[in-house]
């Protein structure tokens, strides 16, 4: 036998809640109203309406009248789930009973603007169901293949080709195959499963490579540049025999080494490098998913003045409240003791579902103003201005754990007079000034960038000249930390971005 901390189950969910982001909360809530008869979510403007009714707190409040004033600190690490009896049941249906029936009187006064949301709500429904699905890169293929000229077995062959190119439009063996297959290895294995001559494959291959998009079905990044310049008629040109013949060169930028093998001006080499960079290294790209990511901030700030507001994104996070329902089955006398304590048990997770709730948002604003404080120099003039910060330092004042900090900035956006941001981006460790002061390593970066900005491109900029330049201005770092901020800003080392 041993002892061991367990979390609860009451617990769990409240960490659960802290950490998703506005998304992922919408998606464990429509959870727990499936699996809790008792709790029933409102709009947002039925929110707001029972609230100007019944002069009580929000409508996720709304059920617990013990709930903890606005500004209680909330700290999961720390917090007891209510295994306690549910306070005076009957005087708190009561109250409750009596907040719906002020404002289903004031509805039925004012039930316009809720007829206009519902119409709203069909159109948004009606403009989705119309959306249409994107076909995939190899649907498009199979398509186009149907028009080509093959016979029942070199069709089934051409199947199997297609189906070996990837999503980026490249003849690749599938992930799953082992052991992995180079693009030649797919030629000859269906070469010998198919008794069909490899060159035959070949030629259904070249079929399939006149397809569209261009440079589709090529076996490697030379092979597609080569179909999509041979497709514009550019056989002749210079670009089309650097990439037939200096590939390995291009892709290291040795400029002066194509200049001599082709007989050219390193400025004719140049100018071609641009004209290639014009053409699609991916050519499926068009047809894959768009991955595009939608963010919702958790938290505005707002000038006022002199002054930043904070506030809270409510209007995405869902309102909850305890049905009239099962309030009023509770309060009948004929009630059976097993049906009141499944309702009670019921309720009473209800009710600590929507307090996790409430507390999730104060704890996060509590957050969001701290970490305002803190960064005001930031809010007023940019990135330039971004000061270090710690969880722990936050943490102290909020007033919770580090951890809980940490959960409660994980994925979650704020929208600031400088853009939006990933709340976790303003935690960032400093590097202290000749001067004593303390600079964000997050606004050495983006010095390091304008540096980089604004060099000569006949004459690149070494990390050891960058080195020097930012111990000029009083901040002494190593050579290594300028290459490794450099190589996250993704620009090139020196020999590769200079310009002939």
């Amino acid at each position: 036998m041993s002892l061991s901390q367990v979390l609860a189950p009451q617990l769990q969910q409240s960490l659960a809640l802290l950490q998703a982001p506005t998304l992922e909360l919408k998606a464990l809530v429509e959870q727990e109203l499936q699996q809790n008869p008792v709790l029933e979510e409102v709009s947002a403007m039925e929110a707001e309406q029972e609230d100007k009714t019944s002069g009580e707190a929000p409508a996720y409040d709304m059920a617990d009248p013990t709930e903890p004033p606005a500004d209680t600190k909330f700290d999961p690490t720390t917090e007891k789930p209510n295994d306690g009896p549910v306070d005076d049941f009957q005087a708190e249906f009561e109250k409750l009973a009596q907040a719906d029936q002020d404002w289903r009187d004031h509805f039925a006064q004012t039930n316009l603007p809720m007829r206009q949301n519902e119409e709203a709500e069909e159109r948004r429904e009606h403009m989705f169901n119309s959306l249409t699905a994107q076909i995939s890169l190899q649907e498009s293929l199979l398509e186009q293949m149907r028009f080509a000229d093959f016979s029942d077995e070199l069709r089934s062959i051409a199947e199997m080709i297609i189906g070996n190119i990837d999503d980026y439009g490249y003849l690749n063996p599938s992930p799953n195959s082992k052991p992995p297959l180079t693009p030649d290895q797919i030629v000859e294995s269906l070469s010998f499963s198919t008794n069909v001559p490899k060159e035959q494959i070949l030629e259904i291959l070249r079929v399939i490579q006149t397809f569209h998009p261009t440079g589709v079905g090529a076996r490697d990044l030379r092979e597609c540049l080569l179909l999509q310049l041979e497709r514009l008629n550019k056989r002749r040109t210079i670009e089309y025999r650097m990439v037939e013949g200096f590939m390995e060169a291009l892709g290291k930028r040795r400029i002066p080494e194509m200049a001599r093998g082709l007989g050219i001006t390193t400025d004719d080499v140049q100018e071609a490098i641009v004209r290639i960079g014009h053409l699609e290294p991916r050519p499926g790209r068009a047809f894959m998913p768009d991955n595009d990511r939608y963010i919702l901030p958790e938290v505005f700030v707002h000038r006022m003045g002199e002054e930043f507001v904070v506030t809270n994104n409510n209007e995405q996070i869902p309102h909850l409240r305890i049905s009239n329902t099962y309030k009023d089955l509770m309060a009948q006398a004929d009630s059976s003791g097993e049906v009141r304590d499944y309702i009670r048990e019921k309720i009473r997770a209800g009710k600590f579902l929507i307090k996790s709730l409430h507390q999730r948002q104060q704890t996060i604003l509590n957050i969001a103003n701290e970490i305002v404080k803190r960064q005001r120099d930031f809010m007023d003039k940019g990135v330039a201005h971004l000061k270090p910060m710690t969880m722990v330092q936050v943490a102290e004042v909020v007033g919770v754990h580090e951890t809980t900090v940490s959960r409660a900035v994980s994925a979650k956006y704020i929208e600031t007079p400088q853009g939006i941001f990933e709340m976790k981006y303003f935690f960032t460790s400093g590097i202290q000034t000749s001067g004593g002061e303390n600079m964000s390593n997050t606004s050495v970066k983006d010095m390091i960038a304008d540096i980089f900005a604004e060099e000569d491109s006949s004459k690149p900029l070494s990390d050891d000249q960058v080195v020097k330049i930012l111990k000029e201005k009083g901040i002494v770092i190593a050579r290594r930390t300028v290459a490794k901020y450099r190589s996250e800003l993704n620009i090139l080392p020196s020999n590769l971005r200079k310009v002939y």
